[in-house]
């Protein structure tokens, strides 16, 4: 858990570090900072997904997992709950006309999904090496402090996220093992990096997308690969 428990501590850090700037910032400077992290964000997800794809992804699974992802994520109504969670914080704490909801979506998304999270935190339990994490916890620092200048204290709360879900697959990892395969990993960061480029767009305000409501997308591939493709492959033979 230590390389988990580093990338949160610095998540922390940097947000922190990210309200000092922001509250010195003029607010057309905070603007172009937002288009830029906005331009970058989906940036990152086409390239993510891009790369997944070349890589050897399978279209039509994250078609599939992000339709049947969205009807499930709809019928929980995920982001409605996120966004009333949000409105409660943003009532208590009190931060402005930031979306506390916004700022904890976007940057759960960006610290979680992907290679370096899994790879990191299934190293990280199985063989108690960090440098992974370590790195990512470098690199998820430097954001947080960018992405607090713009939206806010809601990215702090996203340090929770990676607490559990690293610690979780840290803990676990001697049983996720034969799960995370690596096609199953790189589903995963295909339909997270589509997940990420809606962000982009909802903060370009290009159109609103329910991306909350789409998280539950993720847990297909796993599914799909380990219950349902050896099914089909006994039929086959």
């Amino acid at each position: 858990m230590l390389g988990t428990y580093v990338n949160t501590a610095l998540i922390i850090g940097g947000s922190l570090l990210g309200l000092l700037i922001k509250n010195g910032l003029k607010d057309k400077y905070k603007t172009i900072i937002m288009h830029g992290v906005s331009l970058s964000i989906l940036f990152i997800g086409i390239s993510t997904t891009l790369g997944g794809i070349m890589n050897g992804g399978e279209p039509i699974l994250f078609i599939i997992s992000l339709v049947i992802g969205g009807i499930l994520g709809e019928a929980l109504d995920i982001e409605a709950k996120i966004e009333k969670l949000g409105d409660w914080l943003q009532k208590n704490v009190g931060s402005g006309k930031h979306n506390i909801a916004n700022g904890f979506v976007t940057a759960s998304l960006l610290f979680c999904i992907g290679t370096m999270a899994i790879l990191g935190s299934l190293e990280s339990g199985l063989r108690q090496n960090h440098d992974m994490l370590y790195a990512k916890s470098v690199l998820d620092g430097i954001t947080s402090i960018i992405l607090t200048s713009t939206l806010g204290i809601g990215v702090i709360l996203s340090s929770i996220s990676v607490l559990i879900y690293q610690g979780a697959i840290t803990l676990l990892a001697s049983f996720l093992e034969p799960v995370l395969l690596p096609e199953v990993i790189r589903e995963i960061s295909i339909i997270g990096g589509i997940l990420i480029f809606s962000l982009g767009i909802n903060m370009l305000e290009i159109k609103k997308i329910k991306t909350a409501n789409l998280l539950p997308a993720i847990l297909i591939p796993p599914v799909y690969f380990c219950l349902i493709l050896p099914i089909i492959s006994k039929f086959q033979s």
